[in-house]
């Protein structure tokens, strides 16, 4: 995102819109899940939620892969399919 300083994050008491651990400004972590309301912090009062992993059932430590993490500034695109037409066909060669 180009203007990610500019985002607005959400405060406490909006709706969760995603299930996921949340940071709030002072590294508070908090499991929400979606239809909750962000809770305000005992000693900020209103304070702004950060998204910091998304909930799986299937993980078994209870972290994201560090693969499916997005990168601030990834210029790895090696090996990556950054588009439609790079994927590999399978099957025989004809």
């Amino acid at each position: 995102m180009k203007n990610k300083d500019k985002a607005m994050l959400p405060i406490s008491r909006e709706e969760v819109e995603v299930d996921g651990v949340y940071t709030n400004e002072w590294g508070r972590e908090e499991v929400l899940h979606r239809g909750d309301d962000f809770p305000s912090d005992p000693m900020l009062g209103t304070t702004e939620w950060q998204l910091s992993e998304f909930l799986f059932d299937n993980h078994h430590e209870g972290r994201t892969d560090p693969r499916l993490v997005p990168k601030e500034d990834d210029t790895d695109k090696i090996g990556k399919i950054t588009h439609p037409r790079r994927q590999q066909q399978g099957g025989d060669p004809q």
